[in-house]
């Protein structure tokens, strides 16, 4: 009876360790997943170094997709949840809605939905806003980009404003096709993640 005793407190205390550590799953596109380098140098790995340099003992899943989109990331989501049970979300969806031209308020919608469904499981959310060039017009990138501080703010989110601010557009932080961040900009992308979801660790 001592030795199953003994056992079970054992158990339980490395249960008790992993809840407490909890997991963080990052749902984002091509950005996230690193596209055109080695995923062990993206900005989500260099989340985990960080984390673990800072004493948290937290799990980093990336379950990021070059190419998806806000509604591929909806459809994704519960599936992702039950497997993973995360205490926080990062949300790093929309640039690829954007690039297609699709209406901002469906972006919204699908974005609102995984905040939803997140938090009904008990995470955090943290929402990534982004941007769109310039040459997509004044008022579509107006209301791309509008999508994320409405959506923060009816939702009471912690907002990163724009995810790529000090890498898109800034020369030799963008690979060549001008799209996704180059090697030298990922531990900026992750400077302007980190004091916002620091604080909800």
């Amino acid at each position: 009876m001592r030795t199953w005793w003994v056992g079970g407190a054992v158990a339980l205390m490395l249960w008790a360790q992993g809840a407490m550590a909890g997991t963080v799953l990052v749902v984002g596109d091509s950005i996230s997943a690193a596209f055109g380098l080695d995923t062990r140098v993206g900005w989500v790995a260099l989340l985990e170094k960080r984390l673990a340099d800072e004493g948290f003992d937290h799990r980093v899943v990336n379950a990021s997709i070059s190419g998806d989109t806000s509604a591929g990331g909806l459809a994704r989501l519960p599936a992702l949840l039950a497997q993973h049970r995360p205490q926080w979300v990062i949300l790093e969806l929309g640039g690829n809605d954007g690039l297609r031209g699709q209406p901002p308020a469906q972006l919204q919608q699908n974005l609102a939905s995984m905040v939803d469904q997140s938090r009904a499981v008990g995470a955090e959310v943290v929402l990534l806003g982004m941007q769109l060039p310039p040459n997509y017009g004044a008022r579509y990138t107006g209301a791309f980009a509008q999508v994320f501080s409405t959506l923060a703010e009816e939702k009471k989110l912690p907002l990163v404003p724009f995810f790529l601010d000090g890498v898109g557009g800034v020369d030799g932080m963008m690979q060549a096709d001008g799209l996704h961040p180059a090697l030298g900009a990922q531990p900026r992308l992750l400077d302007n993640v980190w004091p916002t979801l620091k604080p909800l660790l």
